[in-house]
């Protein structure tokens, strides 16, 4: 079998292992949506005067979907990538004559699927339930976005993995790194409500540029078809350095 179609073949077997996990669904898939409809309904009728008076309920449309693709990249291959590899699942499939750039191309994979599943179905609710226009003139600015995005938390997520000690530590270390830069980020509280130096820490850090790079994206007041370079350039760096720290540091061999 050639490489290219070992490639396709573990990634539907990744797919299959997702959409049948119950647990993976819920935290990667459906834990967005009720976000939204939670933030929505408390903050819905609200209106941000500094970003152009627009709707609170057009803000969170990026703001959710830049949660969903940190969740499905970062978070579910860190988490995920330690409990194989602790249960020695890694090493064992390393031993096998599948290359090892096939087994996480797989992973990689499934994790850009389900980024891009996450922004049509975010995307789809917010025109259905809360009448946020769908960007189409964006729709190129988006796609770019969503695949550096995803790419590069990708880098990030398979990176973390060499600083997590075990299994029962992955969920924790994970979200205790994610869930303080979605709240200084600006993803579950509006920006406006966020002290400006606060902000200004969070761009040094991959998820505030992501969101921002979304979000213009989505602004019926942007340029269409215009990139936000800057903040792509912050995330493509972060990336680049997962990158390199995932090379270098990856292990196939459980801890213990």
């Amino acid at each position: 079998m050639s490489s290219l179609r070992l490639a396709v073949h573990q990634f539907r077997y990744d797919q299959k292992v997702f959409w049948r996990n119950p647990a993976s669904v819920f935290f990667t898939a459906l834990l967005p949506v009720i976000f939204l409809v939670i933030l929505a309904t408390i903050f819905g009728n609200d209106r941000i005067e500094s970003l152009g008076d627009i709707p609170t309920t057009t803000y969170y449309i990026p703001a959710i979907i830049t949660l969903s693709v940190v969740s499905a990249t970062f978070v579910s291959l860190a988490i995920n990538l330690t409990v194989s590899r602790e249960a020695g699942l890694l090493k064992r499939g390393r031993g096998t004559p599948l290359p090892e750039w096939v087994f996480i191309g797989g992973r990689v994979g499934n994790a850009l699927v389900i980024s891009l599943v996450m922004l049509v179905v975010i995307t789809v609710i917010g025109r259905a339930l809360y009448g946020v226009p769908v960007p189409w003139s964006h729709l190129g600015t988006i796609l770019v976005t969503l695949v550096v995005g995803a790419a590069a938390f990708c880098c990030l997520g398979i990176a973390l993995t060499s600083v997590i000690p075990s299994r029962d530590a992955a969920s924790p270390i994970t979200n205790v790194i994610v869930l303080p830069l979605y709240f200084l980020s600006g993803i579950f509280i509006p920006e406006n409500e966020i002290p400006d130096q606060v902000l200004t820490v969070a761009g040094f850090f991959p998820v505030r540029p992501l969101f921002e790079a979304f979000f213009s994206a989505y602004d019926p007041a942007s340029t269409p078809g215009g990139f936000d370079w800057s903040n792509l350039l912050v995330v493509v760096a972060w990336g680049l350095g997962g990158l390199v720290l995932a090379f270098r540091y990856f292990r196939w061999t459980p801890n213990s």
